[in-house]
Protein backbone atom coordinates (compact mmCIF):
# COMPACT_ATOMS: atom_id res chain seq x y z
CA UNK A 1 0.00 0.00 0.00
CA UNK A 2 1.27 3.46 -1.05
CA UNK A 3 2.01 6.07 2.36
CA UNK A 4 -0.22 8.15 1.21
CA UNK A 5 -4.36 8.15 -0.18
CA UNK A 6 -5.35 9.26 -3.12
CA UNK A 7 -8.37 11.82 -2.78
CA UNK A 8 -11.58 10.48 -4.31
CA UNK A 9 -14.78 12.34 -4.76
CA UNK A 10 -18.27 10.76 -5.77
CA UNK A 11 -20.66 12.34 -6.95
CA UNK A 12 -24.26 11.27 -5.71
CA UNK A 13 -24.71 9.79 -2.36
CA UNK A 14 -27.45 6.67 -3.72
CA UNK A 15 -26.37 3.08 -3.18
CA UNK A 16 -23.60 3.29 -5.72
CA UNK A 17 -21.97 5.51 -3.65
CA UNK A 18 -22.22 3.93 -0.30
CA UNK A 19 -21.03 0.75 -2.13
CA UNK A 20 -18.11 2.25 -3.40
CA UNK A 21 -17.12 3.79 -0.11
CA UNK A 22 -17.51 0.31 1.72
CA UNK A 23 -14.90 -0.79 -0.89
CA UNK A 24 -12.49 1.68 -1.37
CA UNK A 25 -12.62 3.82 1.99
CA UNK A 26 -9.19 5.16 3.01
CA UNK A 27 -7.17 2.66 4.86
CA UNK A 28 -8.98 -0.25 3.27
CA UNK A 29 -7.36 -0.80 -0.12
CA UNK A 30 -7.26 -4.57 -0.93
CA UNK A 31 -3.36 -5.74 -0.33
CA UNK A 32 -3.34 -6.65 -4.03
CA UNK A 33 -3.58 -2.78 -5.03
CA UNK A 34 -1.42 -0.04 -4.53
CA UNK A 35 -3.64 2.96 -4.31
CA UNK A 36 -5.65 3.49 -0.56
CA UNK A 37 -7.97 6.37 -0.91
CA UNK A 38 -9.60 9.27 0.81
CA UNK A 39 -13.44 10.12 -0.09
CA UNK A 40 -15.27 12.53 -0.35
CA UNK A 41 -19.30 12.81 -1.90
CA UNK A 42 -20.89 15.54 -3.43
CA UNK A 43 -25.09 15.41 -2.19
CA UNK A 44 -27.88 17.54 -3.39
CA UNK A 45 -28.31 20.30 -0.68
CA UNK A 46 -31.91 18.41 0.26
CA UNK A 47 -30.22 15.37 0.64
CA UNK A 48 -31.32 13.36 3.63
CA UNK A 49 -27.33 11.36 3.20
CA UNK A 50 -26.38 10.78 6.60
CA UNK A 51 -22.64 10.26 6.13
CA UNK A 52 -20.83 7.42 6.54
CA UNK A 53 -18.03 6.37 8.67
CA UNK A 54 -15.20 6.07 6.49
CA UNK A 55 -16.27 9.41 4.18
CA UNK A 56 -13.94 12.51 5.34
CA UNK A 57 -16.14 15.28 3.86
CA UNK A 58 -19.94 15.90 2.62
CA UNK A 59 -20.01 18.97 0.42
CA UNK A 60 -23.12 20.49 -1.53
CA UNK A 61 -21.19 22.64 -3.61
CA UNK A 62 -19.44 21.36 -6.91
CA UNK A 63 -16.97 24.38 -6.31
CA UNK A 64 -16.18 23.36 -2.38
CA UNK A 65 -15.46 20.06 -3.69
CA UNK A 66 -13.13 20.76 -6.41
CA UNK A 67 -11.32 23.00 -3.67
CA UNK A 68 -10.92 19.97 -2.05
CA UNK A 69 -8.40 18.93 -5.02
CA UNK A 70 -9.33 15.45 -5.60
CA UNK A 71 -7.39 12.99 -7.95
CA UNK A 72 -10.58 11.46 -9.50
CA UNK A 73 -13.76 12.39 -9.65
CA UNK A 74 -17.04 9.63 -10.18
CA UNK A 75 -20.15 10.50 -11.34
CA UNK A 76 -22.94 8.28 -9.64
CA UNK A 77 -26.09 10.30 -9.51
CA UNK A 78 -27.70 10.16 -12.93
CA UNK A 79 -27.20 11.44 -16.35
CA UNK A 80 -28.11 15.01 -15.82
CA UNK A 81 -25.53 15.04 -13.41
CA UNK A 82 -22.55 14.27 -15.94
CA UNK A 83 -24.51 17.22 -18.22
CA UNK A 84 -23.76 19.37 -15.27
CA UNK A 85 -20.89 19.00 -13.37
CA UNK A 86 -18.63 16.88 -16.14
CA UNK A 87 -17.13 19.49 -18.03
CA UNK A 88 -16.66 21.55 -15.10
CA UNK A 89 -14.34 19.05 -13.35
CA UNK A 90 -12.54 18.08 -16.70
CA UNK A 91 -11.97 21.77 -17.47
CA UNK A 92 -10.17 22.05 -13.80
CA UNK A 93 -7.85 18.95 -15.22
CA UNK A 94 -9.87 16.17 -12.58
CA UNK A 95 -10.35 12.82 -14.59
CA UNK A 96 -14.05 12.40 -14.61
CA UNK A 97 -15.52 8.89 -14.25
CA UNK A 98 -18.91 8.33 -15.93
CA UNK A 99 -21.18 5.77 -14.50
CA UNK A 100 -24.36 6.98 -16.00
CA UNK A 101 -23.14 6.65 -19.55
CA UNK A 102 -26.44 6.83 -21.37
CA UNK A 103 -25.72 11.10 -20.86
CA UNK A 104 -23.05 10.48 -23.99
CA UNK A 105 -25.80 9.11 -26.26
CA UNK A 106 -26.18 13.18 -26.68
CA UNK A 107 -23.34 13.60 -28.90
CA UNK A 108 -23.44 17.41 -28.07
CA UNK A 109 -22.61 16.87 -24.47
CA UNK A 110 -19.89 14.10 -25.43
CA UNK A 111 -17.82 16.49 -27.45
CA UNK A 112 -18.32 18.88 -25.28
CA UNK A 113 -16.96 16.83 -22.61
CA UNK A 114 -13.69 15.30 -24.80
CA UNK A 115 -13.20 19.43 -25.67
CA UNK A 116 -12.39 19.88 -21.77
CA UNK A 117 -10.80 16.73 -21.18
CA UNK A 118 -8.25 18.42 -23.77
CA UNK A 119 -8.27 21.15 -22.81
CA UNK A 120 -7.56 20.32 -18.93
CA UNK A 121 -4.98 17.64 -19.83
CA UNK A 122 -7.21 15.00 -18.37
CA UNK A 123 -9.57 12.00 -19.43
CA UNK A 124 -13.33 11.12 -19.15
CA UNK A 125 -13.08 7.26 -18.14
CA UNK A 126 -16.19 4.83 -18.66
CA UNK A 127 -16.21 1.55 -16.78
CA UNK A 128 -17.55 -1.57 -18.59
CA UNK A 129 -20.70 -1.52 -15.91
CA UNK A 130 -22.44 -4.82 -16.22
CA UNK A 131 -20.86 -6.28 -19.57
CA UNK A 132 -17.76 -7.36 -20.43
CA UNK A 133 -15.62 -8.22 -24.04
CA UNK A 134 -15.08 -4.22 -24.82
CA UNK A 135 -11.43 -5.19 -25.59
CA UNK A 136 -12.80 -7.57 -28.62
CA UNK A 137 -15.24 -5.12 -29.61
CA UNK A 138 -12.90 -2.04 -29.56
CA UNK A 139 -10.52 -4.21 -31.88
CA UNK A 140 -12.67 -5.83 -34.07
CA UNK A 141 -14.50 -2.20 -34.76
CA UNK A 142 -10.99 -1.40 -36.65
CA UNK A 143 -12.27 -3.09 -39.15
CA UNK A 144 -14.90 -1.91 -42.02
CA UNK A 145 -17.93 -3.54 -42.09
CA UNK A 146 -18.18 -4.99 -38.49
CA UNK A 147 -21.44 -4.95 -37.29
CA UNK A 148 -22.57 -5.18 -33.54
CA UNK A 149 -25.82 -5.64 -31.77
CA UNK A 150 -26.99 -6.19 -27.95
CA UNK A 151 -29.65 -7.46 -26.43
CA UNK A 152 -30.86 -7.12 -22.78
CA UNK A 153 -33.17 -9.10 -21.18
CA UNK A 154 -33.89 -8.62 -17.79
CA UNK A 155 -36.75 -9.95 -15.54
CA UNK A 156 -40.41 -7.95 -14.47
CA UNK A 157 -38.97 -6.41 -11.47
CA UNK A 158 -36.14 -4.34 -13.52
CA UNK A 159 -38.82 -2.82 -15.59
CA UNK A 160 -41.93 -2.60 -13.52
CA UNK A 161 -42.15 1.76 -13.60
CA UNK A 162 -41.43 1.38 -17.68
CA UNK A 163 -44.45 -1.09 -18.00
CA UNK A 164 -46.79 0.64 -15.56
CA UNK A 165 -46.20 3.79 -17.93
CA UNK A 166 -47.34 1.53 -20.76
CA UNK A 167 -50.39 0.59 -19.03
CA UNK A 168 -49.32 -3.47 -18.72
CA UNK A 169 -49.55 -4.74 -15.60
CA UNK A 170 -45.92 -6.03 -14.39
CA UNK A 171 -47.67 -8.93 -12.86
CA UNK A 172 -49.73 -9.82 -15.54
CA UNK A 173 -47.09 -10.56 -17.96
CA UNK A 174 -46.62 -14.20 -18.23
CA UNK A 175 -44.13 -14.31 -21.80
CA UNK A 176 -41.44 -12.50 -23.20
CA UNK A 177 -42.14 -8.82 -24.25
CA UNK A 178 -39.84 -6.82 -27.14
CA UNK A 179 -40.31 -3.31 -25.08
CA UNK A 180 -37.78 -1.95 -28.06
CA UNK A 181 -35.56 -2.34 -31.04
CA UNK A 182 -33.09 0.25 -32.56
CA UNK A 183 -30.03 2.36 -32.26
CA UNK A 184 -28.42 2.44 -28.85
CA UNK A 185 -28.31 6.42 -29.09
CA UNK A 186 -32.30 5.97 -28.50
CA UNK A 187 -32.10 3.08 -26.60
CA UNK A 188 -29.78 4.99 -23.78
CA UNK A 189 -31.66 8.17 -23.60
CA UNK A 190 -35.02 6.41 -23.92
CA UNK A 191 -34.42 4.41 -20.75
CA UNK A 192 -31.47 5.95 -18.88
CA UNK A 193 -31.96 3.54 -15.51
CA UNK A 194 -31.39 0.56 -17.52
CA UNK A 195 -29.68 1.06 -20.89
CA UNK A 196 -26.10 2.29 -19.87
CA UNK A 197 -24.41 -0.55 -21.04
CA UNK A 198 -26.20 0.11 -25.01
CA UNK A 199 -23.69 3.87 -24.80
CA UNK A 200 -20.89 1.93 -23.38
CA UNK A 201 -21.04 -0.51 -26.24
CA UNK A 202 -21.47 1.74 -29.10
CA UNK A 203 -18.56 4.28 -27.61
CA UNK A 204 -16.21 1.28 -27.81
CA UNK A 205 -17.30 -0.18 -31.07
CA UNK A 206 -18.71 0.92 -34.28
CA UNK A 207 -20.84 3.84 -33.24
CA UNK A 208 -24.36 5.26 -31.03
CA UNK A 209 -26.41 4.91 -35.00
CA UNK A 210 -24.96 1.46 -35.85
CA UNK A 211 -25.02 -0.61 -33.08
CA UNK A 212 -28.33 -1.90 -33.05
CA UNK A 213 -30.55 -2.93 -29.46
CA UNK A 214 -33.06 -5.05 -28.59
CA UNK A 215 -34.70 -5.11 -25.36
CA UNK A 216 -36.63 -7.53 -23.95
CA UNK A 217 -38.61 -8.12 -21.11
CA UNK A 218 -38.96 -11.74 -19.69
CA UNK A 219 -40.58 -12.97 -16.62
CA UNK A 220 -38.10 -16.53 -17.25
CA UNK A 221 -34.76 -14.02 -17.11
CA UNK A 222 -32.08 -15.99 -14.95
CA UNK A 223 -30.92 -12.19 -13.48
CA UNK A 224 -30.18 -9.42 -15.74
CA UNK A 225 -29.40 -11.21 -19.25
CA UNK A 226 -27.08 -8.93 -21.61
CA UNK A 227 -26.04 -10.44 -25.03
CA UNK A 228 -23.78 -9.56 -27.17
CA UNK A 229 -22.93 -10.14 -30.86
CA UNK A 230 -19.98 -8.90 -33.40
CA UNK A 231 -19.20 -10.38 -36.76
CA UNK A 232 -17.27 -8.73 -39.40
CA UNK A 233 -13.54 -9.32 -41.39
CA UNK A 234 -11.79 -10.00 -37.85
CA UNK A 235 -14.41 -12.93 -37.32
CA UNK A 236 -17.34 -13.69 -35.43
CA UNK A 237 -17.77 -12.96 -31.33
CA UNK A 238 -20.89 -13.79 -28.89
CA UNK A 239 -21.12 -12.99 -25.42
CA UNK A 240 -23.60 -14.00 -22.99
CA UNK A 241 -23.73 -12.83 -19.28
CA UNK A 242 -26.66 -13.01 -16.87
CA UNK A 243 -25.74 -10.99 -13.97
CA UNK A 244 -27.50 -11.05 -10.40
CA UNK A 245 -29.47 -7.75 -9.92
CA UNK A 246 -28.19 -5.31 -7.29
CA UNK A 247 -30.06 -6.43 -3.64
CA UNK A 248 -30.61 -2.55 -3.93
CA UNK A 249 -31.75 -1.91 -7.52
CA UNK A 250 -33.19 -4.58 -9.71
CA UNK A 251 -32.67 -2.31 -12.52
CA UNK A 252 -29.10 -2.63 -12.05
CA UNK A 253 -26.49 -5.44 -12.21
CA UNK A 254 -24.61 -6.14 -8.23
CA UNK A 255 -21.31 -6.17 -10.63
CA UNK A 256 -21.42 -2.60 -11.62
CA UNK A 257 -20.11 -0.95 -8.15
CA UNK A 258 -17.32 -3.29 -8.52
CA UNK A 259 -17.02 -2.57 -12.07
CA UNK A 260 -15.94 1.04 -11.05
CA UNK A 261 -13.84 -0.32 -8.48
CA UNK A 262 -12.13 -1.37 -11.08
CA UNK A 263 -11.89 1.22 -13.53
CA UNK A 264 -10.81 3.18 -10.29
CA UNK A 265 -8.07 0.84 -9.54
CA UNK A 266 -7.04 0.35 -12.62
CA UNK A 267 -6.48 4.27 -13.28
CA UNK A 268 -3.87 4.86 -10.86
CA UNK A 269 -1.91 1.35 -11.40
CA UNK A 270 1.07 1.00 -12.61
CA UNK A 271 0.09 -2.08 -14.80
CA UNK A 272 -2.71 -1.37 -17.46
CA UNK A 273 -4.33 -4.65 -18.74
CA UNK A 274 -6.84 -5.26 -21.68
Amino acid sequence: MTEFARKLAIIGAGNICRQLVDMLAHGQADSAHDSAFSIAVLKRPDSAFQGHKDIVAVFSDIHDLLAWQPDLIVETAGQEAVGQYGRLCLEKGIPFLVSSVGALADDGLYGALLDAARKGNTRVLIPSGAIGGLDYIRSAALFDGTSVTYESRKPVSAWASELAAQGIEADQLDEPLELFAGPANVAAMRYPKNLNVAATLALAGTGMQSTQVRVVVDPGAPGNQHVIRASGPAGTFALTIANQPSPDNPKTSWIVSRSIVSTIRRYFEPCWIG
